[in-house]
């Protein structure tokens, strides 16, 4: 079987990996997104997908824009593969490049199409607070993420999971995923199913400005917000007059709800209150959520009670919003 892999994040490269483990495969070439600026000293950093594509020798395209370069779209029909396997590439295939490979261009999805169709499944499920997702592995068509299924999964997302450590369980099943249905295609036991378009949900682009945390919402979407933007854009807001990112929050346990309640039941939303070295905030709708990491403006992040001992904090100060 003669593949080219489209893939750019750390989230495409177990897929990419296991392609070229699996001795019916031969990846002949990938195509990622080029080179970007990384960091603070802004310097061109490699994706995931090339520094693989390196280490085992493979052919890589970088084009800005594959629908505008039309070389690297003649050397890959050049190549004549039998499939093009796409995960999280970042571009939209146009109909001359869905039409290269003569089995079709089969692209693994972050979610249980038609949910969460788009850039960002796996962020959008956290924060709109599911427990549970999946994976869907389809064959691409000119819409987004609008063609036929082949094999989906579904995974558990546990309360206090995050979105990067989410990723890294469904791009682990998702090689898995991607395998098992190249070898069912092959062995003629797997039929392609229309997507239902009346079921189907988006997750849109993440922006910075989603970040900011309102903490007169509950905590349990607070939580959820905060573990939907981790690692990018993370969430935010602001201590005497100074920007802290927060990294880690937990819901808090009924027994200390109960410890807490009465010093806390009139409290205004973003009020803290103290409790051996923990750092509880008082939200909207009558809930509590607590601050276990966070990172102080030009800063690392770190734990709350070093942030605590460091500014001598007590209880009943306030974060803004």
């Amino acid at each position: 079987m003669q593949v080219v892999f489209f893939g750019t994040p750390e989230f495409a490269v177990p897929t990419l990996e296991a392609l070229i483990a699996n001795k019916h495969m031969n990846v002949l070439a990938a195509v990622s997104q080029p080179d970007r600026p990384s960091g603070r000293g802004q310097k061109l950093q490699a994706p995931p997908v090339k520094l693989t594509c390196q280490k085992h020798n493979i052919p890589i395209f970088q084009p800005e824009k594959l629908s505008k370069a039309q070389d690297v779209i003649d050397s890959l029909r050049a190549l004549k593969p039998d499939l093009i396997i796409m995960v999280a590439f970042g571009q939209i295939l146009k109909k001359d490049v869905l039409a290269i490979p003569q089995q079709g261009v089969i692209n693994l999805h972050a979610s249980l199409l038609p949910a969460y169709r788009g850039a960002a499944p796996i962020n959008w499920s956290i924060i709109n607070g599911d427990t549970i997702t999946g994976i869907t592995t389809m064959f691409t068509e000119a819409g987004l993420d609008t063609g036929p299924m082949l094999l989906r999964k579904e995974v558990s997302i546990d309360t206090n999971m995050n979105a990067a450590e989410l990723g890294k369980v469904l791009a682990n099943s998702g090689a898995e995923l991607t395998i098992k249905t190249i070898e069912q295609l092959q062995a003629g036991v797997l039929e392609a199913e229309k997507q239902d378009d009346s079921k189907a949900s988006y997750a849109p682009l993440l922006n910075k400005e989603m970040g900011k945390i309102n903490w007169s919402n509950s905590a349990d979407s607070i939580h959820n917000l905060v573990r939907g933007l981790i690692p990018w854009p993370l969430t935010f807001t602001t201590f005497r007059n100074n920007p802290i990112k927060v990294w880690q929050t937990a819901r808090v346990s009924t027994d200390k709800v109960d410890v807490l309640e009465h010093q806390t039941n009139k409290q205004e939303p973003g009020t803290i209150t103290l409790l051996n070295k923990q750092l509880f905030v008082r939200c909207g709708e009558n809930s509590l959520l607590e601050i276990k990491e966070m990172q102080p403006a030009n800063r690392a992040k770190l734990p709350v009670y070093e942030w605590i001992n460091g500014l001598h904090l007590q209880s009943n100060e306030k974060f803004d919003f």
